[in-house]
Order: structure tokens, then C-alpha cells, then sequence
């Protein structure tokens, strides 16, 4: 059984809004028309209780075995947390003005190397959202266990 400090392999397929956002199974990212073909589509590994993954996953982990498979649902305070408005921030159209892109509602950008989405562009501001595209969600996992490595005595 997974214990912390284990380290494991996963497949996993995630379901946000009932729809199929993410998946490390090439077959299901194909019929959900989510594939990509310079992604490589394999187990996602990782040590249990490193913090690596959020919260909900690496608890949902603990205590399956090679072969189980689950499908758990996890909450935002679990996930990436709730939206918090204060993330949300107006700034001067012209600070973009020697950027290589011209500022457009829904492009994903870095801002001083922290992702950020436009949420609103006018002739003088541009809105940024700093929130997780997945604050504020549910996200339901489909975990399959396809390795396990105990941790080290």
C-alpha cells in the first residue's frame, strides 16, 4: 500500500465541469480532442508527500496498490484553491508597449515571470487574472496506480 515517501508512477485522467481537461493516457486525450502530439503521454511520477502535486491528489494516493484504480473528487481548498479577487489587477495599456504581442482578451502570458490570463483589454488598461485557471474548481481524478517504489528505511 502507498505510503508517504513512496515514490509512484500514475495514469490519471482529470475532469473539470464534466468535461476531460488533462490526461496522461494518449487514447483519452484523442477522443476527447485534447491531444497533443509533441506532449509525451506517460505515468506521472512523483514522491508522495513531497508537495509536488496539490494536496487532494497526493492524499488520494495513500493507501492504493499497483493495478487499483479510483476516481476521487477534490475541493478547491484541496485543488488550487479559491479565486481570490484581489489577483484580478488593472494596469496601463502602455506598459505593453515594447512587448513582441499586442495585449487580446484570453491570451495566457507571463507577467515579470507569473502566469497570468487578459481578462479585459480598453484603449488605456489591460485586466489580468494571477488566479490558477483551476482556482475555485472542483476536479474529479480518475488514478490509476502503475508503479510503486517504497521509500528508503
Amino acid at each position: 500500500m502507498i505510503k508517504k515517501g513512496d515514490y509512484v508512477k500514475v495514469d490519471y485522467i482529470l475532469v473539470v465541469d464534466g468535461e476531460v481537461i488533462d490526461t496522461s493516457i494518449e487514447e483519452v486525450a484523442k477522443e476527447n480532442g485534447i491531444y497533443y502530439p509533441e506532449r509525451e503521454y506517460e505515468p506521472l511520477g512523483f514522491v508522495v508527500g513531497n508537495g509536488d502535486l496539490i494536496e487532494g491528489f497526493e492524499e488520494a494516493v495513500i493507501g492504493m496498490e499497483v493495478g487499483e484504480e479510483k476516481t476521487v473528487t477534490i475541493p478547491p481548498e484541496k485543488g488550487y484553491g479559491f479565486r481570490d479577487e484581489k489577483l484580478i489587477q488593472e494596469i496601463p495599456k502602455e506598459m505593453f508597449a515594447g512587448a513582441d504581442f499586442e495585449p487580446e482578451e484570453g491570451m495566457l502570458i507571463l507577467a515579470s515571470g507569473v502566469p497570468a490570463k487578459i481578462i479585459k483589454v480598453t484603449d488605456n488598461t489591460v485586466t489580468l487574472d494571477f488566479n490558477h485557471e483551476l482556482a475555485g474548481k472542483e476536479l474529479t481524478f480518475t488514478i490509476k496506480v502503475c508503479e510503486v517504489q517504497p521509500a528508503e528505511q
